[in-house]
């Protein structure tokens, strides 16, 4: 599969660019069949996002001012590893699907990754009338290399200082918007910085807050044109939702100061394919199939973040890493007062 049709990052191009032979034996295999794929296929791309959209919430411990600003552009990437390129893909946990090859298991793209030699299953399925019938389709295979293996984000990110300590944070991107795709991506953060409230504050060289953030990514993808399956109302859609609770360490030094902390993630990305399909062969129509299935991933675990901050008048460049079960790392460009 060449064709990447939706955003890289979100790795739904399995549903955009096949052959419709390849989408009708799919779905005529069984619904169980196709959902147990996709869900293997799709969840290293969905969870590598998770990571990457929550880089960058915070450049210091320091917390803003009352009425204190901070404006920036962000930058992150998920880094792809060898691992998340393949999963092994085990025929015994299917019904209708056996590979070409004969064996019972192995290594199969997902949608970061990319099989090379193709693959080659042999789906069974039920015709009304010549009962049970085989054909051999190809796999398919994922971004591959196109990506740099990266899984980017990108936000603008506001924050504001309130009382004594807290500061509000907001993030979002553009709504992308065209007849096929529509896309949006926000998120809202909470920053408390503990030292505001010690009476040694400005004497002290270093700044401790913690911070609680959730983003929202929406993306609706429409299939109607592309799919290759007679049907109405065809579209893609996924909803992913995460939480970061962070603590942060800080200097506080006029120029150039470096922080760091430990944090967890929580998140759950959701993809349902919608719409109806009607799955054929030849002459012979099938049954309608309606909404066919939705397949979602998880993630949860802590991450370490060490980062820059460099400080020329109203601007600031600040350069971060992560290390988690997807590394991050992330860029700023930001201007404000405090």
């Amino acid at each position: 599969m060449k064709k990447i049709a939706f955003l890289v990052f979100l790795g739904l191009s399995f549903w955009t660019s096949k052959a419709q032979n390849d989408v009708d034996a799919l779905l005529a295999a069984g619904i169980d069949d196709a959902q147990r794929f996709t869900n293997d296929y799709l969840a290293p791309a969905t969870n590598g996002l998770m990571y990457s959209m929550n880089a960058n919430w915070f450049n210091t411990a320091d917390a803003k001012p009352l009425g204190g600003f901070e404006i920036s552009v962000i930058a992150n990437a998920s880094l792809i590893s060898k691992s998340d390129k393949s999963f092994l893909m085990n025929t015994n946990d299917y019904e209708n699907v056996r590979f070409v090859s004969g064996s019972s298991s192995q290594n199969v793209a997902t949608a970061l990754g990319e099989n090379d030699p193709d693959v080659l299953v042999e789906i069974t399925y039920d015709d009304p009338i010549f009962g049970e019938q085989t054909e051999q389709i190809e796999l398919p295979s994922g971004i591959g290399n196109a990506s740099g293996n990266l899984l980017p984000s990108a936000f603008i990110q506001g924050g504001v200082g309130l009382i004594k300590g807290i500061e509000v944070k907001a993030r979002f991107m553009p709504e992308i918007k065209t007849d096929e795709v529509a896309f949006n991506m926000y998120g809202a953060g909470l920053q408390f910085e503990a030292t505001k409230w010690l009476p040694a504050d400005k004497l002290l060289p270093v700044a401790l807050s913690g911070l609680v953030a959730y983003t929202h990514l929406g993306a609706s993808y429409d299939l109607t044109e592309s799919s290759g399956v007679d049907g109405e109302n065809q579209k893609l859609e996924n909803d992913t939702n995460t939480w970061l609770f962070q603590l942060i360490a800080s200097t506080k030094l006029p120029v150039i100061n470096f922080y760091g902390g430990v944090g967890y993630i929580n998140g759950k990305s959701e993809s349902d394919l919608l719409g109806t399909y009607r799955v054929s062969n030849g002459l012979i129509i099938a049954e309608d199939i309606v909404d066919p299935f939705s397949v979602s991933s998880k993630v949860s675990g802590f991450r370490g973040t060490v980062g820059t901050k460099l400080k020329i008048g109203f601007f600031r460049f600040n350069a971060e890493y992560h290390l988690a079960e997807f590394n991050a790392f992330s860029v700023g460009l930001n201007f404000g007062f405090r």
